[in-house]
């Protein structure tokens, strides 16, 4: 019988006995009370996630029984008929809906003294939530958003004080999805991976994208749990880990798989974790012979990373002499032959992704999940607009973020909706129309220099206007203010 859980357990109650013993100092409470106390609240949690699937297999219960007969709260002759009969797991899902007490317990402790007894907690918590997940061949998927529930559960919990990943949107870190073949800073394999808990807070601190959000983290669930069965030499179902991004331009799909490649190599499934971005005109050549090597040459630069492939079903438009189809093949053939080393991610509008999907037996078996990436709403546009403008040293004021709310209202949603393109196409001309409407200010303060006025952003032609004027697609940068500011302030960018 495999004792991953018995290890588990053991580990619980070896870190978190002594966290209650440091918060039970100054107190009269003894410490074998403590220890047994951690033992339950291991046996509480265990027993909750074998609840939420309401499967109660053998296997989970005979875990149970090998990880706690030893610690006298299960009996050793107990069986899985017996647990069953007496309803030691059922309803104890339940538990999962709050933090529990011995939980809050540590976090007062935590907020009074500036510890992190929590995060002990939290960490010992969710090992144990995955590896319980581990004892079946596979987990259930009410195992895996039990695990996304608790998780976020504890960790909005946990004290305030303790650090965090640099929040943001999409243009917290970059907007605009890939134009050209394009290598992000490589981690170096010789660097520890980044924390996971870390990197899922800073997913976390992305702008809108809840369902994304929701989507990677129950991968990262389903990967916990193989890597876990892995290390004890458990049989692992064979899964692709390559995925889909279907989406408008600007719904942060490059920031998405550059964080999910930084999150791969936490997890142990890629090397380096680097991002590699690259769309048609870095994998197809003009000359016979030449397609294949350019696109192994790309693989070769995304090896022990993730690859992300912009307007994949690019490669399927072109003449009959177009290498768009030779570079398929390779791609296909690369997939494969690297399927242990490293990730790959296409990436395009949701309509060409699965019309390419569903032509080509190749895409069809190895890139079996699609994330949708939606389109933001106003409101998370101008909580973009907010970032991108304190990057730049401007703020706005109550009136410029309403007229910013009417500004991104005036734009239909559809295909080519620009989400973060558009919020960084409106900051730029709002600054030149903050430029403009300061050059005849002798000496402006520092307030005006960094000021956007609601004049500033409503001044913005919108879509409509410009259509209406008969200028084509909306492009606020091909109309700026009359009279441009000869000496415009030096923090304008």
């Amino acid at each position: 019988m495999d004792r991953g859980l018995t290890r588990a357990v053991d580990r619980f109650a070896k870190t978190v006995g002594p966290a209650l013993q440091t918060a039970a100092v100054g107190t009269s409470v003894e410490g074998a009370k403590l220890e047994r106390d951690a033992i339950v609240e291991a046996f509480n949690l265990c027993t909750a996630f074998v609840d939420v699937d309401n499967r109660h297999t053998d296997d989970e219960l005979w875990a149970l029984v090998a990880a706690f007969a030893h610690h006298q709260l299960l009996p050793g002759m107990a069986t899985p008929d017996a647990m069953r009969r007496n309803d030691l797991v059922q309803g104890k899902q339940a538990w999962l809906s709050k933090p529990s007490d011995l939980f809050e317990t540590l976090r007062q402790v935590d907020e009074a003294k500036g510890s992190r007894l929590a995060r002990v907690y939290y960490d010992e918590a969710m090992t144990l939530a995955h590896t319980v997940a581990s004892v079946d061949n596979y987990p259930s998927d009410d195992e895996l958003r039990a695990i996304v529930d608790f998780q976020r559960l504890l960790m909005a919990a946990l004290p305030t004080g303790r650090p965090k990943a640099a929040t943001g949107g999409p243009e917290g870190q970059r907007t605009d999805e890939a134009t050209t073949a394009e290598t992000t800073e490589p981690v170096e394999p010789t660097a520890p991976p980044e924390p996971l808990e870390d990197l899922l807070a800073e997913l976390d601190g992305l702008i809108g994208l809840d369902a994304v959000k929701e989507e990677v983290k129950l991968l990262t669930a389903l990967l916990r749990v193989q890597r876990l069965r892995e290390e004890r030499n458990l049989p692992v179902v064979d899964n692709t880990k390559h995925l889909i991004f279907s989406g408008n331009p600007g719904t942060g799909k490059t920031t998405v798989g550059r964080l999910l490649a930084r999150i791969y190599r936490s997890l142990g499934v890629v090397e380096r974790g680097q991002l590699v971005e690259v769309d048609r005109s870095g994998l197809v050549a003009g000359f016979v012979g030449q397609t294949a090597t350019k696109v192994t040459q790309v693989f070769d630069s995304a090896e022990g990373g993730v690859l992300l492939i912009d307007e994949a079903y690019s490669l399927t438009r072109g003449g009959e002499k177009d290498f768009g189809r030779e570079a398929i093949d390779a791609v296909v053939k690369n997939v494969e032959d690297r399927r242990d080393s490293m990730v790959v991610i296409l990436a395009g509008y949701p309509k060409e992704m699965a019309e390419l999907v569903s032509t080509n037996p190749g895409f069809q078996s190895r890139f079996p999940k699609t994330i949708y990436f939606p389109d933001y709403d106003d409101d998370e546009l101008v909580a973009i607009l907010e970032l991108i403008s304190a990057k730049g040293t401007y703020h706005l004021t109550d009136g410029a973020k309403e007229a910013a709310v009417a500004w991104f209202a005036s734009h239909q949603r559809g295909r080519g909706f620009g989400n973060g393109r558009l919020a960084r196409n409106l900051f730029e001309a709002a600054v030149l129309r903050h430029a403009n409407r300061l050059v005849d200010v002798e000496s402006p303060t520092d307030e005006q220099l960094t000021t956007l006025e609601a004049v500033d952003i409503a001044s913005v032609p919108t879509e409509d206007d410009r259509e209406a004027a008969g200028g084509g697609p909306a492009n606020p940068l091909k109309n700026p203010p009359k009279n441009p500011p000869k000496n415009p302030p030096k923090n304008e960018v």
